[in-house]
């Protein structure tokens, strides 16, 4: 929920004269009227911005099937496809240069897809698909962690708008304050509803009686919000876990908890080498190249120890090292276990299964990919699409509500809708104001861009303060008031 005042204090329209804290209004309604005002104002455009690039991520997988459907997928398969070898020999004819990176054998309807790594390329790298039961190469393209070139722009634009590091800011600034905003206007909307035993069913349903106005827009603004809270919450969180500033401290703090996704050893020094031999297992030929044979014994090694599904395969990328199969279907239920494998031998040298994972990494590993719309499938796309729209009619809502409240009379005529009363902190206790200050600071370290902007809301709410005494007829030269005050 976003934007604008959602509390039992009196609009222009019930003539209550503006910046004069009401009795009806209890301190701390004040100060959250106040804090919902200003973010929902500020912040907004950022919100709006999110829920834009969000809403057009979420229609990237059908988008991929349109624009790369022959790359990625075949139209029938066979019994029995051609080994490995044969189709990355294929994709190595069309791709002569670069190191194997990753293979992914073809499941269902999927090419297998042959991923090279050039130095150019940094983390993006050529993926050749190749057609399982033919080896006839299908296409080739730029691929980011498997994303397509379409979902990856579009990946980049949600986060970054394409201006790269600084393009961050926006998205964290909005997740940032996406779950205040929703948090606060929930709350602010059920003391409103709760003051009043006639407007207690309209929690969840707008109350169209009212006639039309600024009580019939808060209601769509505020009952939507309600029905979307949860859904904001989960997106706020969920974003701000792999942020610039926030999601560095949520890293940290996986750390210190030990609750990371856990590595797998690769490590094949305990391994004795073949007599004869002259290397260690899994040495890494020069220049990247692998035998492609190897491909086919470690994936049936990795079969045989139950990674079903679509995996991906990593070859060695040093001497003495394992080779990697990983789970990666990313839908509910997810399967992610991990394996190490002697490219020689064929042996299982270590396993990870996602069901050992730390709880808050696998969270945290679901959250992203409910996240990114992948984890229900389409049921997530339509989720998030829902979430998006709602989002959006609840920021319009909100500003029709700040137009709505604008001043008419001729000799106070403005523009757009009085700021909230004043007088919240003045009248909160002492020790309200001190628990309240350092849940501020702690929150405000955590997240970092929400600790900043809000010391920008208060900056403002304190030239605002001293511009309306200026004007007001009659005001006495005062010293500016604490923000909210």
């Amino acid at each position: 929920m976003s934007l604008t005042e959602l509390s039992d204090t009196p609009t222009p329209e019930e003539s209550t004269p503006a910046e004069l804290p009401t009795r009806r209004t209890s301190p701390l309604g004040a100060l959250l009227v106040r804090l919902h005002f200003y973010a929902g104002i500020l912040v907004a455009p950022f919100l709006v911005v999110a829920a834009l690039t969000g809403l057009a991520y979420t229609v990237a997988p059908q988008l991929d099937g349109a624009l790369y459907g022959d790359q990625l997928t075949v139209a029938a398969r066979g019994d029995r496809p051609l080994p490995l070898a044969d189709q990355i020999a294929a994709a190595r004819a069309a791709h002569p240069t670069g190191a194997i990176a990753t293979v992914q054998p073809g499941d269902g309807d999927r090419t297998t897809r042959v991923a090279f790594s050039l130095p150019e390329l940094g983390e993006k790298v050529h993926t050749v698909y190749v057609d399982p039961d033919t080896a006839e190469v299908r296409g080739q393209l730029t691929t980011w962690f498997g994303s397509t070139p379409a979902t990856t722009w579009l990946d980049d634009l949600h986060r970054n708008l394409h201006l790269g590091v600084v393009g961050r800011h926006y998205s964290e600034l909005a997740a940032s304050w996406l779950w205040v905003l929703a948090l606060g206007g929930l709350l602010l909307w059920w003391r409103r509803c709760r003051a009043s035993r006639s407007a207690a069913r309209h929690l969840f349903v707008p109350n169209l009686s009212t006639g039309r106005g600024v009580r019939r827009t808060r209601g769509w603004h505020a009952t939507t919000g309600v029905w979307l809270v949860v859904g904001l919450l989960f997106l706020s969180v969920t974003g701000l876990t792999w942020s610039r500033y926030a999601g560095a401290n949520f890293g940290a703090g996986l750390d210190a908890l030990d609750a990371r996704s856990p590595e797998i050893s690769t490590s094949l020094t305990a391994v004795p080498a073949e007599s004869g031999g002259g290397h260690h297992h899994g040495d890494a030929p020069a220049e990247g190249v692998v035998d492609p044979a190897a491909f086919d014994r470690v994936l049936a090694a990795a079969r045989t120890a139950g990674l079903s599904g679509p995996v991906e395969m990593t070859p060695a990328q040093e001497p003495g090292t394992a080779w990697t199969v990983t789970q990666i279907d990313n839908t509910w239920p997810v399967a992610k276990d991990r394996v190490a494998v002697d490219p020689t031998s064929a042996t299982i040298t270590a396993r990870s299964d996602f069901g050992d994972w730390p709880l808050l990494a696998k969270l945290s590993g679901l959250g992203t990919q409910a996240h990114m719309g992948v984890l229900f499938g389409p049921v997530n796309q339509i989720l998030l699409a829902a979430l998006a729209l709602g989002l959006l009619c609840v920021v319009v809502w909100g500003y029709r509500m700040w137009w709505q409240r604008r001043p008419t009379r001729v000799d106070r005529r403005a523009l757009v809708g009085v700021p909230p009363a004043r007088g919240g902190v003045r009248r909160l206790p002492r020790w309200a104001v001190l628990l309240g200050a350092a849940v501020t600071v702690a929150v405000g370290w955590a997240l970092p861009l929400f600790g900043l902007s809000l010391l920008a809301f208060l900056a403002v709410d304190v030239v605002a303060g001293v511009v309306s005494r200026r004007r007001r007829p009659g005001a006495m030269p005062v010293s500016p008031a604490p923000a909210g005050s």
